[in-house]
């Protein structure tokens, strides 16, 4: 008819049939609404999964120790090697997680041994403390820290430094027969703080630690009353330049004194011109294990991981993509 409207059909195929079903004036097809109870369910699965990939992506970037992503950001750090785009907030969540999951994962791990911290010019002290209290969760019990200065570490004072140790400790093994003058340095610090654990600190290691003081060539910052089996020595994120052969020399001599030795710095100071990269470079690193995240807190729990493998008589270089054994000690 005409002025009649038509209801709008709606057309399916369903088999080889066209179907036409008239849709009804004002009516409006209405989706299932959700009752709060299953709203509730939905909005926990989502944190849930959201928390999950937080931890996921937090644990990936320990695995790869910044991975590809090494090289994309120098170009964000300072001069000493601080990343200056770090959000807070992220580096709070890691520093938290670390320290949840840091005891079970250290416990134990170096029970009845000494360690000894070393220090080297520019070294945050920030990064040392922590580094003292995962050796503490770890077991060991740290004896004391010695600075060293950058007289001691300056080519140009090499002969003044070597006079002194080899006045300090003549006809002591191992200091007037190492091979080379920063060998001699070495052997002469290693005396002075590293030996039996436990033991007092005797006349030999005093007089050593007095010639070194009175050359300002370390000072204290906790002065050890006993000997260590172990050290740490952490180094800073800047460029060191040449002094990092020193630096190389100087910890094989000072790992050969005891157990085994540590150097440890942050990112920066594997790249070309640091501490670390020094190391890695020179024929030390088969005896002295190196870390090089020790600007997070998951990095300095892997301190105190590698210095149980060096306790154990393994040595190996941890941390970035850098690192030739990975991310972690296993």
């Amino acid at each position: 008819m005409a002025g009649a409207a038509h209801p709008a059909r709606r057309c399916r195929r369903r088999g080889r049939r066209r179907r036409c079903h008239t849709r009804r004036p004002g009516l409006v097809r209405r989706r299932p609404e959700l009752d709060r109870r299953t709203s509730s369910v939905i909005n926990f699965r989502y944190h849930l999964v959201s928390i999950a990939a937080i931890l996921l992506a937090l644990a990936a970037g320990i695995a790869l120790g910044s991975g590809p992503l090494d090289d994309a950001t120098s170009g964000l750090t300072d001069d000493n090697g601080s990343d200056t785009a770090a959000d807070p907030g992220l580096a709070r969540f890691e520093t938290g997680y670390a320290g949840l999951t840091s005891g079970a994962l250290l416990k134990d791990k170096l029970k009845g041994h000494s360690v000894v911290v070393l220090t080297l010019p520019g070294a945050r002290a920030e990064e040392t403390k922590d580094i003292r209290a995962d050796l503490e969760k770890a077991g060991a019990t740290v004896t004391g820290e010695v600075q060293l200065t950058a007289k001691l570490i300056d080519p140009s004072n090499r002969q003044f430094a070597e006079g002194v140790a080899q006045q300090a400790g003549e006809g002591v093994k191992g200091v007037t027969s190492a091979g080379d003058s920063y060998g001699r340095i070495g052997a002469a610090l290693g005396r002075s703080v590293l030996g039996t654990p436990g033991r007092p600190i005797d006349s030999v290691a005093t007089t050593i630690s007095s010639a070194f003081t009175e050359g300002d060539l370390v000072t204290y910052a906790a002065k050890p009353k006993t000997v260590a089996d172990l050290a740490v020595v952490v180094a800073s994120p800047s460029k060191v330049g040449e002094t990092g052969q020193v630096v190389a020399q100087l910890v094989k001599a000072v790992d050969a004194s005891g157990k085994g030795a540590v150097l440890a710095g942050p990112s920066s100071s594997s790249r070309d011109g640091g501490s670390v990269a020094a190391l890695r470079d020179n024929d030390a690193s088969a005896q002295v294990s190196s870390v090089d995240v020790t600007d997070t807190a998951a990095g300095r729990v892997v301190v105190a991981l590698a210095l149980a493998r060096e306790a154990a008589g393994q040595s190996g270089a941890w941390g970035t993509s850098r690192s030739a054994d990975g991310a972690v000690p296993r």
